[in-house]
């Protein structure tokens, strides 16, 4: 089974990420180291990424899914997704639907059965008071405005669990387990 964190920069992603990595004892692939050294310094002079610039690192993002899925193996992937087409193209790479696709478009279902997407969800004065106060990181926090523009929250997608991130790492990971424990019972009925 594999959980992408995601959400605007600052919601969590890479610290409850490494909490629940080592409270499930899943790898966790933090999708930042899988950026390209032109999006970094992109990001760490305020300039919002493109669909363009994402692209490549989204589909870098999909391969190690993809590897973990073919292995069988359980693991946490921390990657913004912040749109509907992201998160598409982070389950089926180049054969993601886009607009301009065109009607030979490939069918795809919605979603795969073993990924599933943990939305970090709070709203943005919380989430900038946490970014003003990090210390090291490339994303400041003058770049989460167009974070939340972009964001299309998946809050209609099957395979999304909402976390409130006002609760505790220890409350939210008891939700993921409880999630897990769920899906493993529906598998043995």
């Amino acid at each position: 089974m594999i959980y992408i964190l995601m959400g605007v920069s600052g919601c969590g992603k890479s610290t409850f990420g490494a909490f629940l990595s080592e409270k499930l004892g899943w790898p966790l692939y933090e999708g930042d180291n899988f950026h390209s050294q032109e999006n970094i310094e992109k990001m760490a002079q305020g300039i919002p990424l493109t669909d363009e610039d994402r692209l490549p690192w989204l589909l870098k993002l999909h391969d190690v899914i993809q590897s973990e899925r073919s292995s069988k193996s359980n693991a946490l992937v921390a990657c913004s997704a912040l749109k509907h087409l992201y998160r598409q193209i982070l389950l089926y790479g180049s054969k993601a639907p886009t607009s301009s696709s065109g009607s030979d478009q490939e069918i795809l279902p919605a979603t795969c059965p073993d990924v599933f997407f943990l939305f970090l969800h709070g709203d943005y004065d919380l989430i900038y008071q946490r970014m003003v106060a990090r210390k090291g990181h490339y994303i400041k926090a003058d770049l989460l405005c167009s974070q939340f523009d972009a964001l299309e929250p998946p809050l209609d997608e099957d395979n999304v669990l909402v976390l409130d991130i006002r609760k505790s790492f220890s409350d939210m990971a008891t939700e993921i387990e409880k999630h897990i424990l769920s899906l493993k019972s529906s598998v043995m009925l």
